[in-house]
């Protein structure tokens, strides 16, 4: 009769590879989402940028007015509808100066205010584990994982950076727009 300390280990062994699996086949999805979340965002990017140069001018374009609409050169003119807030769920916008942080949804624009206020204090990176603590969330996998994914999007957008893996700090541009909303 097999012993009951055997019969645990067995049932640890089993649980651990199957642990492992899961681990792996996440990994695959991640790495799939990325490829597709970029591919996307290039042609959400490609849309936007025909429908600027479709969309009518206000005005002769050659005009002594034509250049008000940019701030700097080579800046890209902000668009009113992407200053307004948008509704959760929505695509996160390529960062670009000028763009306020109304551009994102309220979840996004926290990240961004806690980072803000980090970076303030002088107090360095955040981690997703600590995002969700200050957030007032309990510290479980699936509310980090979530915080994490918002972040990792926030840098893949040009929001924040990621100077040491799962550690998240604003961009210089970012930290020095002085809170964009």
């Amino acid at each position: 009769m097999p012993s009951v300390v055997g019969l645990l280990e067995q049932r640890e062994l089993t649980a651990r590879r199957r642990v492992d699996e899961l681990r792996e086949e996440a990994d695959r999805i991640q790495a799939e989402l990325a490829v597709a979340e970029r591919e996307w965002n290039e042609w959400v990017i490609a849309r936007s940028r025909v429908g600027e140069v479709l969309a009518p001018e206000d005005g002769d374009a050659a005009g002594p007015g034509a250049s008000q609409g940019l701030r700097d050169v080579g800046e890209q003119p902000v668009r009113p509808e992407l200053q307004e807030a948008v509704k959760p769920k929505s695509v996160v916008p390529m960062w670009r100066a000028g763009l306020a942080w109304s551009a994102l949804s309220v979840d996004y624009q926290r990240i961004l205010q806690a980072l803000a206020d980090r970076n303030r204090l002088g107090q360095g990176p955040l981690t997703c584990q600590e995002m969700a603590v200050a957030f007032g969330l309990d510290p479980v996998p699936g509310k980090v994982e979530a915080l994490r994914s918002k972040a990792k999007r926030l840098v893949a957008r040009g929001w924040l950076a990621e100077p040491a893996p799962g550690r998240f700090t604003l961009t210089k541009d970012v930290a020095g727009q002085g809170g964009g909303s």
